[in-house]
């Protein structure tokens, strides 16, 4: 499977990519999302990417550097190989990944219906790549953002159309998870969230709706506080990073424990939302506890590290020994 990807990548995608896609730039806009903008190539990034394609919808991924880009290709490619042998899309390979454009600069973003920003969970990061989306993008396009944590009202007040400014709240793995957050700023209309779920469930995902736009939105409400105190009884040696993985998997019915979705996620992506969600609330609960801050101080920031709870190999394995 890896070598097919491979030669995918090598040869066929490079041939693929040589013009722009098509139906992204020569179809007229309708009156739906038929073409969407992706800033960031990330994991999520990457993630949304693949499922737009996979439902038939072109879709450009922008990032800062080409290397990056080609990361993300190669990893939507393996993922998209894994689904089509397993008999689960309908499509072959080549035929979903034409439909992925990668691009170092915002100018296509002119032509989509909706730009979704999927970078860094910082607020001044994510407020400055909505100033420069307001200037690209067509008056009627939607600008969306994955945010996990950051309020939609503090992105959209640095644009001129902060009513079609709205939150679409992936959930990582995105190929995987079924769940999509739809939240409203203070200023969105109804229409762009009914135009926001309405992709959603044209993706092929399920939309949970957020009709406040508070810190945290729904899910990581609800979640933060489970996560927040594992950490703190590993710090207080109560218990370990193992044994809460193990009894959450067991007794729970979580297909990961806490311990293992971080990793996955990112300790930084979580750092960034508590930080996100203690600065907006002033709540102590959700200020991230110490040991939480060292990893990420550290640079140990779960498997794209090769460390964060637990230590990975260079396949991408977990190693059996947790660091400390």
């Amino acid at each position: 499977m890896q070598k097919r990807v491979d030669i995918l990548f090598k040869k066929e995608y490079v041939k693929l990519h040589v013009n722009l896609i098509p139906q992204f730039l020569t179809e007229e806009a309708g009156m739906g999302i038929e073409r969407v903008f992706v800033v960031g190539a990330g994991v999520m990034g990457a993630g949304i990417a693949q499922v737009c394609a996979q439902a038939g919808v072109p879709v450009v991924v922008s990032d800062v550097k080409q290397e990056i880009l080609d990361r993300a290709m190669k990893s939507i490619a393996w993922s998209v190989e894994k689904l089509v042998g397993k008999g689960k899309l309908g499509e072959k390979l080549e035929t979903i990944m034409a439909r992925i454009q990668t691009v170092t600069d915002l100018a296509l973003s002119a032509r989509a219906d909706l730009v979704l920003e999927a970078a860094f969970e910082k607020l001044d990061v994510k407020q400055e790549i909505f100033r420069k989306l307001d200037e690209t993008c067509r008056p009627e396009t939607l600008i969306a953002s994955n945010t996990s944590a950051i309020p939609i009202t503090e992105l959209a007040a640095v644009t001129r159309r902060p009513e079609r400014v709205l939150g679409l709240h992936f959930f990582n793995p995105v190929p995987m998870m079924q769940a999509v957050e739809v939240i409203k700023g203070a200023a969105t209309t109804d229409e762009t969230v009914s135009k926001g779920r309405e992709f959603v469930l044209k993706i092929g995902k399920e939309p949970i709706m957020v009709n406040r736009d508070v810190a945290g939105f729904l899910i990581n409400r609800i979640n933060y506080p489970s996560t927040l105190e594992a950490m703190r009884m590993v710090e207080e040696g109560i218990g370990s990073v193992e044994d809460i993985d193990k009894g959450l998997r067991l007794a729970s019915g979580r297909r990961m424990g806490i311990f293992e979705t971080s990793d996955m996620v990112g300790l930084d992506v979580t750092y960034g939302a508590l930080m996100a969600m203690y600065h907006e609330t002033g709540d102590p609960r959700w200020f991230p506890p110490m040991i939480l801050r060292r990893k990420v101080r550290a640079g140990h920031l779960g498997r794209k590290t090769g460390r964060g709870w637990y230590e990975y190999n260079e396949e991408g394995g977990r190693k059996e020994k947790r660091t400390s």
